[in-house]
């Protein structure tokens, strides 16, 4: 997993409107990237809205918030406009995971004893030279948000 000082992977991914995603074309503002299983679930629905509920701050800041999942754009967009979602999502299923690959987010997971790969939730705070000015490598829903924001207001 990437972690603090590692440079921004120059990843594209597709949005829930089709359109392409560079991570790349963020450099020279903050940028925040959070990880997240699937979409439509409990803890991914709080943390999107979560986000989406400090998306003016973050915007006042310059800070663009990116959340990422293996889900298809159709989804993603089903998602956002169920919940409301102001957040960009993003999905990496094509090309399969290049994203989840360069951030280090495609993990083994178990479950009732089964291993299976999955996305690890992570969140990563880069800072306007595209370094990673701070790495939360295992996130606990409640709260981190706002966690994201304390830390993004901390960039100079």
């Amino acid at each position: 997993m990437l972690t603090t000082g590692d440079s921004l992977p120059e990843v594209t991914l597709t949005g829930a409107d089709g359109a392409p995603i560079a991570l790349a074309d963020h450099r020279g503002k903050p940028l925040v990237v959070y990880f997240y299983p699937k979409a439509d679930t409990p803890g991914c629905t709080n943390e999107a809205l979560d986000f989406s509920a400090l998306q003016g701050e973050f915007d006042a800041l310059g800070i663009r918030v990116v959340g990422i999942s293996k889900d298809k754009p159709a989804k993603l967009a089903k998602f956002a406009a169920k919940y409301d979602l102001s957040v960009l999502l993003a999905s990496d299923a094509e090309p399969e995971g290049a994203a989840c690959e360069a951030f280090g987010t495609w993990v083994e997971k178990k479950l009732y004893g089964r291993a299976y790969m999955g996305i690890a939730r992570a969140t990563f705070l880069f800072d306007a030279a595209g370094k990673a000015a701070r790495v939360w490598p295992a996130v606990k829903v409640k709260g981190h948000a706002a966690e994201v924001l304390e830390a993004a207001r901390t960039l100079g």
